[in-house]
């Protein structure tokens, strides 16, 4: 599997080095280490998960996820010398120095006015939180494979890591896959973590996509009037794309902007753990999940980013819930394809 490398430019507010010392993967924190299975907080839960245990202030922030890097990147903004919700990056990067013990870059910006975005079909974002090490999972694995085949669908497969004590550690799994699920839970007011999980626009949970309401929460989320209008278009270069962001009405909260990136097949023969003695298959298996920009819907803003590698990419706006150090995921207001 050829390895990606992403780098990304937006125009207006340079993040140089801001992800390349530690990419904010997941919002939320993923409690202290030996959190699972460590005292009454941390006991195994009846779903076959764990208890989200710990009560460590401190969040778990990875310091790598996947093999994307973000060069690069800067954002438009309304006025000189102002960036919309850049509190939030600066939340972000304070919070990833506190885990991390480490500097990360400072924003800095140079604002430029973007034009408005015409409104664009946006794909339904569909979640599955999944292991290799799961015995339950393969046919959640297979179901998501044929709702990656729709075009109105952008499924995508997260492995986390909690289950690699079990004998099989996940090549896929990142522990910043787990902790974006632990940020789901603790949005939910949850206290359990299970696999397979769904979750469907940032706001609907599932149990997997073989799960026959999987249909209806799609349709429902995509007959949901469009909040955020996006635009995506290719640059000069090979690799280069604009996108367009733009509110028709001032959004509650602000938004993080997300560029993923994934390999859109993948086969395993699994030697050891549950699932030992099985070839398994797998879509959309994300290998880089990077917070990009902070976005609070009050003024159109344009984004160029330079994709390098093979491995398609794709850019999500998410909601940024209130959380008590850092933001959790809300729901997600749009999603495209770089392509």
């Amino acid at each position: 599997m050829a390895r990606a490398t992403l780098s990304a430019a937006i125009e207006g507010m340079i993040l140089s080095g801001f992800l390349a010392v530690a990419p904010i993967v997941a919002w939320g924190q993923a409690g202290p280490t030996g959190g699972f299975g460590a005292g009454p907080s941390g006991a195994a839960s009846p779903y076959g998960g764990a208890f989200l245990g710990g009560s460590g202030p401190a969040p778990l922030l990875p310091a790598q996820a996947g093999d994307g890097r973000l060069v690069q990147a800067e954002l438009s903004a309304p006025a000189p010398g102002s960036l919309p919700g850049a509190s939030l990056v600066e939340s972000l990067n304070r919070a990833l120095e506190r885990a991390i013990g480490q500097t990360a870059a400072k924003p800095q910006t140079n604002a430029l006015i973007a034009p408005a975005a015409a409104p664009a079909p946006s794909p339904v974002v569909v979640e599955l939180f999944t292991s290799q090490g799961c015995s339950a999972c393969p046919p959640a694995d297979a179901a998501l494979a044929k709702v990656a085949a729709r075009t109105d669908v952008l499924a995508l497969s997260l492995h986390v890591d909690y289950w690699d004590y079990l004998g099989w550690e996940d090549p896929f799994a990142q522990p910043a896959f787990t902790a974006r699920q632990k940020a789901y839970a603790r949005a939910a007011g949850l206290r359990t973590l299970y696999t397979p999980q769904v979750i469907v626009a940032g706001t609907q949970s599932l149990v997997s996509p073989a799960d026959p309401e999987l249909d209806a929460a799609i349709a429902t989320a995509a007959a949901a009037p469009p909040v955020v209008a996006m635009t995506v278009s290719r640059g000069a270069e090979p690799g280069q794309f604009a996108i367009d962001l733009s509110a028709p009405r001032p959004l509650k909260q602000g938004t993080v902007v997300q560029i993923v990136r994934y390999v859109p097949q993948a086969r395993v023969e699994i030697l050891r753990g549950e699932n030992a003695g099985q070839v398994l298959d797998f879509a959309n298996v994300v290998t880089a999940w990077h917070a990009v920009a902070d976005w609070d819907g009050k003024a159109p803003v344009r984004l160029k980013a330079k994709i390098e590698g093979e491995d398609p990419a794709v850019v999500i706006v998410q909601t940024a819930l209130p959380g008590k150090t850092v933001p959790l995921p809300g729901a997600i207001l749009a999603a495209g394809w770089l392509r």
